[in-house]
């Protein structure tokens, strides 16, 4: 998947807020999301990924970016649920409620390239109108497919497949190691003993 740098590092940094924020189960445990500071640091850690000079959020935006994180996490299930209808709903409830509009920008030296800003310019606003956007630019191509859930049991986390072939349906070479893993024992298990 290729749409441009700036739209793939905003799906990927969706997919980083997802996972860190909302709880579930990861890689075959229970995962439960941070809370107090450890939430505003993992905010800030998914935010920062492939930028520079980020700064460290504060309480109330990481409270907001997490709502968000919640509200986008119900895309990627109507994906894998095979709604794309639900999962457009979603997306474009967020982009109307942000009031998302395109503006070109250019910074630390990149090209010219779309931002996606809310109405007001708050924080949480932006980075939702970011974020939406970004799915909405997924979602209204091809590549909507690409968006899902880890198949891997007692795995919840989120992923964007931008393989060449475009089969992944796991969130991790560790689920991936796992459901191989099961399924090698279980052939093993029930092959004939000689």
């Amino acid at each position: 998947m290729d749409f441009n740098s700036h739209t793939d590092a905003v799906v990927a940094v969706t997919v980083e807020l997802i996972n860190a924020l909302t709880s579930g189960e990861r890689r075959g445990r229970p995962y439960n999301a941070p809370q107090g500071i450890d939430k505003n640091v993992a905010v800030t850690t998914a935010l920062s990924a492939g930028r520079r000079g980020s700064r460290t959020v504060t309480d109330a935006e990481a409270r907001g970016i997490t709502e968000v994180a919640h509200e986008l996490r119900g895309v990627f299930q109507a994906i894998t649920d095979d709604d794309v209808d639900d999962a457009a709903a979603r997306i474009n409830a967020v982009l109307e409620r942000t009031q998302a509009r395109p503006l070109l920008k250019r910074h630390d030296d990149e090209p010219w390239h779309l931002h996606y800003h809310g109405a007001g310019d708050t924080f949480t606003n932006n980075w939702a109108a970011g974020c939406a956007t970004g799915l909405a630019v997924v979602l209204g191509s091809e590549h909507a497919d690409r968006l899902g859930v880890c198949t891997a049991p007692s795995c919840d986390r989120v992923y964007v497949d931008v393989s060449r072939n475009g089969t992944r349906r796991f969130c991790s070479t560790s689920c991936q190691n796992r459901v191989k893993a099961a399924a090698f024992r279980a052939r093993e298990k029930s092959a004939p003993r000689a």
